[in-house]
């Protein structure tokens, strides 16, 4: 199998729970800094236009404070642009967003909106933030990404998450596929969204995905074993799969 599995672990949910009750606590860049502590590679934040869970000044502190990686997940908007460009996180992951959605739904269309993410990918990549594109599993995004001129594709994996049974396997397989694509045109390749302890393996085992990006699982089982427990099984998980 090919190099170490990178694991990115979101910390946004983290912010969730402490904005219901408009307190300090519990707080996002702890939570990134005891995921680097139990061994996570980066660390993922949402800043999201209605800024729902991670602040501005969330991110001004973990831009900061953190010893590892700063993954900042983005609209296509100046807004976001001009904040990316003044913190300089190692990477930026540019995301489609509705303010209606709980989650995000599906990827990015990057063949239908070239002309609006070009600027964006250009004026990142000149700043030396390492740019990514979440998309869907399909080689349409994939060669819209490739004309972009994107490093880094980030495949949306809720879809398999949600499935099981030959529709789990026939979307692994699509995954699967778009990621030797990807690959074989010099793009470095992610995957991400609604990754469990259970699901995680095939995914892993995909050999040309570089980075999973995982977050509201973890958070969710840190209220049982604790964040540093979650991402160390995770990290056990991923590793057994790329074995």
């Amino acid at each position: 199998m090919t190099r170490t599995l990178r694991l990115g672990v979101n910390i946004d949910h983290v912010a969730t729970v402490r904005n219901a009750r408009g307190a300090g606590y519990p707080d996002p860049v702890r939570a990134g800094l005891l995921a680097a502590e139990a061994g996570a590679d980066g660390i993922t934040a949402h800043l999201r236009e209605d800024r729902r869970h991670i602040t501005d000044d969330d991110i001004a502190r973990l831009s900061a404070e953190l010893t590892i990686p700063l993954n900042l997940e983005m609209a296509a908007t100046d807004e976001m642009l001009a904040i990316a460009l003044r913190h300089q996180p190692h990477a930026a992951c540019i995301v489609p967003e509705k303010r209606e959605e709980l989650t995000t739904e599906g990827g990015l269309d990057a063949a239908g909106q070239h002309n609006r993410l070009a600027p964006l990918v250009g004026a990142l990549a000149a700043a030396r933030i390492r740019v990514s594109l979440f998309i869907e599993p399909d080689p349409r995004q994939i060669e819209a990404a490739i004309r972009l001129g994107a490093p880094v594709v980030e495949l949306h994996t809720g879809r398999y998450a949600e499935l099981d049974g030959e529709a789990r396997t026939a979307e692994l397989r699509r995954l699967s596929d778009a990621a030797a694509l990807a690959a074989k045109n010099g793009i470095e390749v992610h995957a991400g969204h609604g990754l469990t302890f259970d699901n995680v393996g095939p995914i892993a085992a995909i050999p040309q995905v570089r980075e999973l990006n995982i977050g509201h699982f973890l958070v969710g089982e840190a209220l049982f074993v604790g964040l540093g427990d979650a991402v160390r099984r995770m990290r056990e998980e991923m590793d057994a799969a790329r074995g």
